[in-house]
């Protein structure tokens, strides 16, 4: 079983339009904290990052963020966090939260959290790291992004092992448990044995 210390949140600096999607950030902090794996996350104290966030420390977890100089009075810096780290842009940021996590999750987001969702996942293709990248799926927020997936392993522009690779979850439990069983796919630019 693979050690979860903390997992990278990546999720929206806005509530979204649905309340599940709240309730989910919620749940996902809560039992992340329960469960003692720590957070990582973009260091605002809005929208899903915010609920996140306050309640993985409400329930007594290690709640990291990690945030531009730039942002820190527009996304309005999370003061109540176990540690506040102020990089010098978001190149920074990410690198930074990938270091510190062992495992990454996408919430229901918006352009930012596709960003650093299909950063972290490329890396993972590139053998730049060799940890999960997990979907929270809330009422089928993701079914249209992982249709566009599936397309692309049809066309030939992704391989299909990447794509398996991909964790979906949409209990918390689960997605711990099914992150902590997670085997690396071999990297992209492996040669298969019999190729050689």
């Amino acid at each position: 079983m693979r050690s979860l210390s903390r997992v990278t949140v990546f999720t929206g600096s806005a509530p979204g339009n649905d309340p599940a999607y709240l309730e989910a950030a919620r749940a996902v902090g809560s039992v992340f904290a329960q469960q003692g794996t720590g957070v990582v996350y973009g260091g605002g104290n809005v929208g899903l990052m915010g609920a996140v966030a306050s309640a993985a420390g409400r329930a007594g977890g290690e709640v990291i963020g990690v945030m531009p100089e730039a942002l820190v009075d527009k996304e309005i810096a999370h003061h109540e966090i176990t540690r506040l780290e102020v990089v010098p842009d978001m190149h920074v940021r990410k690198m930074r939260m990938a270091e510190l996590a062992d495992a990454f999750v996408a919430l229901p987001g918006g352009i930012g959290t596709l960003e650093e969702l299909f950063e972290a996942w490329t890396w993972l293709q590139l053998g730049i790291h060799s940890k999960p990248v997990a979907l929270f799926d809330v009422n089928g927020f993701w079914d249209p992004m992982l249709a566009l997936v599936d397309r692309l392993v049809e066309t030939g522009f992704v391989d299909a092992r990447f794509r398996e690779g991909l964790v979906v979850a949409t209990d918390p439990h689960e997605l711990l448990e099914t992150l902590q069983a997670w085997e690396p796919p071999a990297a992209k630019w492996t040669q298969p044995a019999d190729s050689v």
